[in-house]
């Protein structure tokens, strides 16, 4: 046993911990048990979907094969604990590169899947289960399936999004896309209110494949920068070096308090606007801004920190975003982060995927304890009148009501559960 947490840093509970690194041994390992267990990846999930304190966490990070690659057709064939940026580091420069891939690349293969990870571009590619062709599930029983669009699709629809909780992912068969490069043309534009905002996301879709946006959740307003991407044959041109900054150690508060929120949203904001316009933009810096520092959660403190990411209907989208930036400000806990983004008018992959027709707020606040919890229950109800939900891969402490409801695939859901398999998100917000 040894402790284990996830990104937000809230919890290191005991786990014992079982590598899967042969796919040899991997379906004896997951059928002896001890059971209940979950996969593990890389563990950069925020809240507890891919722990299960007191249980079995199968590490799956051993499993870092490529397989097959075909440079013709652009199908990837790899095991299930590959990361995300060596596949782009690998296959760029061979001309293809993921479709979709969420705001850090330092996560597997197997949890994107589990996930179904959206990225900046869902009104145009949709999410990472768009794009996987075929995948391998083990279940604790020993029963190993294979599943894709095409083949026992009841089973993908139900894994595709699953947590984990339909089997353990080993391997998966994704279609890549053709790009000339690591290079992409972009621009950044100020905006002033959500009603702009809104504006420049309408007029976005059609000719911006990336778009996404910065805002300043301190003020109340909804003042922001919108930034938006398409890929670019730029050419050879000088890559960044690379040099990635870390924090180095854990200080003893929150760095991301109400002294610190206001002037570095104003001083972002500001630098930033200098900055608007068109620009040539390596695709590292674009899609993972915050990949350059490393274990930056350390931030937060020894306490932690949470994500509250929901997604609301677009109907009613403007009046849910300014009702909930409006309790943030009135709150004082506000973020450094704050991402705001519009998905794509198209239906979700799997029974419990995240991504639906809508805007989606993303924000990080730093671990307040009672204080925080009441602004979070605050924030649901307005989530909850919207005919919103909560993504399961940020949360720790949704009520299990705002998750049924949010989820109406649920029962049909339950019926693909692995039994042997226990998160202690399933625990929290299923039952077991």
């Amino acid at each position: 046993m040894r402790p284990v947490g996830s990104w937000g840093r809230l919890s290191a509970d005991p786990h014992h911990v079982v590598g899967l690194n042969d796919p040899r041994s991997v379906k004896d390992l997951v059928c002896q048990g001890p059971h209940p267990g979950v996969a593990h990846g890389m563990g950069r999930s925020y809240g507890d979907v891919c722990l299960n304190p007191e249980g079995t966490l199968w590490d799956t990070t051993g499993l870092d094969h490529f397989v097959a690659i075909d440079d013709r057709t652009g199908r990837l064939v790899c095991e299930a604990g590959v990361l995300l940026c060596d596949i782009q580091r690998l296959l760029i420069p061979r001309g293809w590169m993921l479709p979709v891939t969420p705001g850090t690349q330092l996560v597997t293969v197997g949890g994107a899947i589990a996930n179904d990870v959206h990225g900046k571009n869902h009104h145009v590619l949709g999410s990472f289960g768009d794009h996987v062709r075929c995948l391998t599930l083990i279940r604790t029983d020993g029963e190993i399936i294979q599943c894709g669009p095409d083949e026992r699709k009841e089973w993908f629809v139900a894994t595709v999004g699953g947590m984990g909780l339909t089997g353990v992912i080993t391997q998966a068969e994704i279609q890549l896309r053709r790009v000339g490069g690591p290079w992409l043309d972009t621009e950044t534009v100020p905006y002033a209110s959500l009603e702009e905002f809104f504006r420049l996301a309408d007029d976005s879709e059609s000719e911006w494949e990336h778009t996404v946006s910065w805002i300043d959740c301190i003020t109340g307003g909804g003042r922001g920068l919108f930034m938006r991407g398409n890929p670019s044959n730029a050419g050879e041109r000088s890559e960044p070096l690379g040099r990635k900054l870390s924090m180095p150690i854990e200080p003893p508060f929150s760095l991301v308090n109400k002294l610190t929120l206001r002037p570095f949203n104003m001083a972002y904001f500001h630098f930033k606007k200098r900055q608007v316009g068109r620009a040539i933009t390596h695709y590292e810096p674009f899609f993972y801004p915050l990949d350059n520092l490393l274990d930056w959660n350390r931030m937060y403190g020894p306490k932690g920190f949470f994500q509250y990411q929901s997604v609301v209907p677009r109907e009613s989208g403007l009046g849910a975003v300014q009702a909930m930036l409006k309790e943030i400000a009135r709150s004082g806990d506000g973020s450094f982060l704050a991402v705001l983004k519009t998905f794509g008018n198209r239906q979700p992959v799997g029974m419990l995927s995240f991504p639906q027709p809508g805007v989606t707020l993303a924000l990080d606040f730093p671990n307040h304890g009672e204080r925080t919890h009441k602004l979070f229950e605050r924030l649901d109800a307005i989530v909850c009148e919207a005919k919103g939900r909560l993504y399961p891969a940020k949360d720790v402490r949704m009520p299990r009501a705002l998750f049924e409801a949010g989820y109406p695939h649920l029962a049909e859901f339950m019926k693909y559960r692995d039994p042997g398999i226990s998160s202690g998100l399933s625990r929290r917000l299923m039952g077991s």
